[in-house]
């Protein structure tokens, strides 16, 4: 049987080839007005500006993703060029991430399946925990030269491009582990969120992204797939195994609590 993979392997495993340190902005209007530019080719980070012009056409940030990408790609860009980017935005208020159906963001790229534009739209809260780390989008260009992690921290202000060899690349086991990892208890895991494809992705041009977030009722992280064209595929071939957030504390803290009638939610601020 082979040996279970812990948090502190993984972490012991990691080595930080690039961070970028910034000051989060509030989301004012909806907007942080700062955008999160990763080239893993350079294994660097910037960031981009949100201007006027852009929420005048894309009003509340939707559609920031396929402007992006238009400033990535050229006409010759194919789906694993480097410059095709993966475009993750979301909308003013990014969602309420303690109830089914919000936190949306969407995911744009060159699909490998048509060689065009495609978008998804998926939960999992990572849009909404971008938001309260400061950043209303992010584009992810390049590929890295060996599996990578990329870690955007909103408590510290850092962003880091990390190789992580061991961390699994099937999706609910790199979403336990990165979650143990980057919290401090089962509560303080309803701050991450981790987007990774899963080992189908190397095989096949439709691998879905998968999009986690901490199901505070069944107390486990649970996945959400951005399920149209490939997107997964495209987050692979950068050498890409998970795509992290760890948000402020910002939150309200959901509890299960028994009653003389039963089990009840309640819910408590930080």
């Amino acid at each position: 049987m082979a040996q279970e993979i812990t948090a502190e392997d993984v972490l012991f495993s990691q080595e930080v080839r690039y961070t970028l340190e910034y000051d989060p902005k509030p989301a004012i209007r909806g907007y942080t007005g700062e955008i999160l530019r990763v080239d893993l080719t350079k294994e660097s980070a910037s960031i981009l500006p949100v201007t006027d012009k852009m929420k005048e056409v894309f009003t509340g940030g939707k559609g920031f993703d396929l402007w992006l990408l238009w400033n990535e790609v050229t006409p010759d860009t194919k789906w694993d060029s480097p410059e095709n980017a993966i475009c993750i935005a979301s909308g003013p208020l990014g969602g309420t991430t303690s109830f089914a159906g919000s936190g949306k963001s969407i995911v744009t790229t060159i699909s490998p399946t048509t060689g065009s534009v495609v978008d998804s739209n998926v939960g999992g809260h990572f849009g909404p925990l971008l938001k309260f780390s400061g950043f209303d989008a992010m584009v992810i260009r390049g590929k890295a030269r060996e599996e990578t992690v990329i870690f955007i921290d909103g408590m510290s202000g850092k962003v880091n491009i990390m190789t992580s060899p061991d961390l699994p690349v099937d999706s609910h086991l790199a979403a336990e582990i990165l979650a143990d990892m980057y919290s401090d208890d089962d509560d303080d895991k309803r701050h991450v969120s981790t987007v990774s494809a899963g080992s189908g992705a190397d095989h096949a041009w439709i691998g879905c992204l998968n999009f986690s977030w901490w199901d505070w009722r069944r107390r486990t992280m649970r996945l959400k797939q951005a399920g149209r064209g490939g997107t997964g595929t495209v987050f692979r071939n950068k050498q890409l195994k998970a795509l992290v957030v760890k948000a402020p504390r910002t939150r309200p803290v959901w509890k299960m609590k028994t009653s003389s009638t039963g089990i009840e939610g309640g819910v408590s601020g930080d």
